[in-house]
């Protein structure tokens, strides 16, 4: 019996498939992070890629703000004609809904004159034409409502500008969600919201749109 008992204490056959058993959902678990945070990684770069195609479109083509054009054209004080525009004088601010319907408000401590919002000219931006790559092109998990887009006056340009105002263009992603596939199955990871990114331009000729 004694003999029996030392035998069996000392095999080790099963060993190996009882040690991969243990080892597989550790490792299948680790493979599946390494892809899901590469997609993540992915989603992040793109979303970069976004927010610059976004302000360079913003920048060349018709304002989404559309009473922006009356900016810098008539001033409150006609004395003011030919007169350098005051940083934040306008700042507009423009989202769009669940819906992608688009509206503007008025920025803290600016006067905005008419706040029609263009709705071409931000489907424009977010979708971009069959010659221009939009937003969407590039981050196709994108919505509408995740796109910000600011015109504030930079301190450059003039009263009565011929070719319009000067804005500073910011294009903002907000609340974007990155998508986990593998994770959020295995282990019931919720989406993580992606931190805010933008990227901002000066204005060039808003009185374009591109086709």
């Amino acid at each position: 019996m004694v003999m029996l008992h030392r035998r069996f204490s000392a095999a080790e056959t099963g060993a190996a498939m009882v040690e991969a058993a243990i080892a597989m959902p550790l490792l299948l678990t680790l493979l599946l992070g390494f892809v899901d945070f590469g997609y993540a990684f992915y989603q992040w770069n793109a979303a970069n890629k976004a927010v610059q195609a976004g302000a360079r479109l913003a920048q060349i083509s018709s304002p989404v703000a559309s009473g922006l054009l009356l900016e810098a054209k008539t001033p409150s004080n006609s004395l003011d004609v030919g007169k350098a525009v005051p940083a934040n004088t306008y700042n507009y601010i423009c989202t769009a809904n669940a819906a992608g319907t688009v509206s503007c408000t008025c920025g803290t401590g600016a006067t905005c004159q008419n706040l029609t919002a263009s709705q071409a000219a931000f489907d424009f931006i977010f979708s971009g034409s069959s010659s221009r790559a939009g937003m969407h092109s590039f981050l196709p998990m994108l919505t509408r409502s995740q796109v910000q887009i600011q015109y504030q006056a930079s301190g450059l340009g003039y009263w009565t500008r011929p070719d319009g105002p000067v804005p500073t263009i910011t294009v903002s992603i907000v609340n974007h969600q990155f998508q986990f596939f593998f994770l959020g199955g295995l282990l019931g990871f919720n989406n993580i919201t992606m931190p805010s990114m933008l990227s901002t331009v000066t204005g060039e000729d808003l009185k374009s749109t591109w086709p």
